[in-house]
C-alpha cells in the first residue's frame, strides 16, 4: 500500500462477519465482469490505484467468471467465497464509509440551436491536455489534471463561468442543445446521459473529460448560506430551490467551477446502462464510482447502508457491486456513488442518497495475502 492510501486500513473479515451477505444475490454481476475483461485483456488494462491492487491481481477472479453461469443466487455467492477474501476499509480518522447514488437522465435536445434550444453539451476542445508530473507547471496545484495548451504554454482552462459565457463558441464542439442550463448542469453532474431527439432519435453522450477545476457542490453552498436545510438536501431540493430563484442560477451554479465535456456514444442497446470510465455498461444497482486515485476499476465491493432502504423495497441496502465508474465528488477510500438507472424514476431514487455505508473490498485469493 503507499504512502497515498496510509488514511485507512484494511481489515480482514469473513463473509459471515458480513452481515446481509448471505442474502444477496450477485448473479447479475457474471456478464459484467466477462466484459471487464475483454476490456483489460482485449484494449488496456486499468490502472492501478494507490491501494496497490492492478488488472493483473484481478485476472484470475474473471478468468474464473468468464466460463461459471451461477445456478442460484447460493451459488454465485459461493463463486465469491471460493476466490476472494473481504476486507473491511476502516479509516484512521474514525469516520464511517458515505454512499450517494447517480443516474443517467434523460434530456429532450435538439441537433441546432434556437430560441428554445440554448445551452449544449460540448465536446472536449482540441486545447484541453491531460496533465501529470511531466507537464504540470509548478504554480498548478496536483489536483488539476487537466489544463490548456496555448502556444507552447500550458495554463488553467476557463472555468464554468467563462465557458456559460462563450469563451467555447464558433468552435463547432456542440454535440446537441438542450432547453435548461440547469439541466445541463446535473447531466454534467452524472457524467451520462440519453439524448431524445425532436425527431425521435436517442442518443447518448458519456464523459470525455473536465476544465480540470476541482468540483464544489452547490448543494453544500446553499446549505451554508441556509437556503436548504441540511437535513431536506437533495438533487430534487436543489433543483426546487433554483426553479423558484432563476436571478440567482448563474451565481450558484458557476459556484461549481468544474466543467465536463462529452462524446457521443453508441446506442446498441437502450436496455443497458451507459457505458462509463471502465468502458463497460453499467448495470442498474450494482454498479459503483470510487475514487480512482484509490481504487481500481473492476474490483468487487460489498456495501452495507442500514438507513437506505429505498434502493430496496424497504429493506437496508446490502449488495456486492463492481467498481465501474469515478466522478470529481468521489473522494476517499469507503466513499462510493451507486448507479441506479436511466431515466426520471432513476433520477427519483438517485436524488435523496446520502447514507453513512460500510464497505468491504473483495480482494482475490492470490493477492489477498499481501494485505493481512
Amino acid at each position: 500500500m503507499s504512502d497515498q492510501a496510509s488514511d485507512f486500513v484494511l481489515q480482514a473479515v469473513s463473509f459471515d462477519h458480513l452481515e446481509g451477505w448471505k442474502d444477496d444475490n450477485p448473479s447479475g454481476l457474471f456478464e459484467v465482469m466477462r466484459s471487464c475483461l475483454r476490456q483489460i485483456t482485449e484494449v488496456k488494462p486499468y490502472r492501478t490505484g494507490t491501494l496497490g491492487l492492478s488488472s493483473d491481481d484481478l485476472l484470475p477472479l474473471l478468468i474464473a467468471a468468464e466460463d461459471f453461469t451461477p445456478s442460484s443466487p447460493a451459488s454465485a455467492r459461493a463463486f465469491f467465497e471460493r476466490h476472494c477474501r473481504p476486507f473491511l476499509i476502516r479509516r484512521k480518522d474514525g469516520n464511517p464509509g458515505f454512499v450517494t447514488a447517480f443516474y443517467e437522465p434523460e434530456i429532450e435536445v435538439s441537433d441546432h440551436q434556437d430560441e428554445i434550444f440554448r445551452f449544449p453539451f460540448y465536446r472536449r476542445p482540441d486545447d484541453l491536455i491531460d496533465l501529470d508530473e511531466t507537464n504540470r507547471p509548478a504554480e498548478l496545484d496536483a489536483a488539476y489534471v487537466f489544463g490548456r495548451l496555448q502556444d507552447g504554454r500550458v495554463a488553467v482552462y476557463p472555468d464554468r463561468r467563462q465557458i456559460d459565457q462563450g469563451f467555447l463558441e464558433g468552435r463547432g464542439l456542440e454535440i446537441a442543445w438542450a432547453k435548461s442550463k440547469v439541466d445541463v448542469f446535473f447531466v454534467h453532474v452524472q457524467g451520462a446521459a440519453r439524448l431524445r431527439y425532436r425527431d425521435g432519435r436517442i442518443g447518448r453522450i458519456t464523459y470525455a473529460a473536465k476544465a480540470g477545476h476541482p468540483f464544489s457542490a452547490i448543494g453544500k453552498l446553499l446549505i451554508e448560506r441556509g437556503e436548504i436545510d441540511r437535513a431536506e438536501i437533495s438533487m430534487q431540493s436543489i433543483r426546487a430551490w433554483l426553479a423558484r430563484n432563476p436571478e440567482r442560477v448563474d451565481e450558484v451554479l458557476w459556484h461549481n467551477r468544474s466543467y465536463i465535456f462529452f462524446r457521443d456514444a453508441a446506442v446498441a442497446d437502450l436496455e443497458a446502462g451507459p457505458i462509463a470510465a471502465a468502458k463497460v455498461p453499467l448495470l442498474a444497482g450494482r454498479s459503483l464510482a470510487v475514487d480512482r486515485i484509490i481504487h481500481t476499476f473492476g474490483f468487487p465491493f460489498f456495501i452495507r447502508a442500514e438507513s437506505l432502504t429505498h434502493l430496496d423495497h424497504g429493506r437496508p441496502f446490502r449488495r456486492l457491486m463492481l467498481a465501474l465508474d469515478t466522478g470529481s465528488a468521489i473522494v476517499g477510500p469507503a466513499r462510493g456513488d451507486i448507479f441506479t438507472g436511466s431515466g426520471d424514476l432513476a433520477g427519483e431514487s438517485a436524488g435523496t442518497v446520502r447514507n453513512h455505508a460500510d464497505f468491504a473490498i473483495l480482494i482475490p485469493n492470490a493477492a489477498a495475502g499481501r494485505f493481512d
